[in-house]
């Protein structure tokens, strides 16, 4: 959970641990700044994938776009500003659980390690 950037980031060995084909990936052209420090990053593509924040009584399904990159990173995904206002989340970055609305009230996402 971050809240600087505009972009969703998946890392490739993430997709490739899912099991989804990298054929999905549709190609980009532009590199981007601010993850590696002064270098400049390549992305793979962006791909869309469905996102469930909830549990089984009360949860919530959206799509979202993700930028594809190539490199090695610490967390599986980056969620950034188009994911919250996807979701219309409200981040609490302090404790690390946003909330968001959901069809049975609201969806409090916890840390899990």
């Amino acid at each position: 959970m971050d809240g600087g950037s505009g972009l969703n980031i998946v890392y490739a060995e993430t997709l490739d641990a899912m099991g989804i084909d990298r054929a999905r990936i549709r190609p980009t052209g532009a590199p981007f700044h601010g993850i590696m420090p002064r270098k400049q990053a390549m992305l793979l593509g962006q791909i869309n994938l469905p996102i469930t924040f909830g549990g089984p009584s009360n949860y919530r399904t959206e799509t979202l776009a993700f930028e594809v990159v190539g490199f090695h990173g610490t967390y599986h995904a980056i969620l950034e500003r188009p994911c919250y206002t996807k979701f219309m989340t409200i981040p609490n970055c302090t404790y690390l659980n946003p909330k968001m609305s959901g069809p049975g009230g609201v969806i409090t996402i916890d840390t899990s390690f």
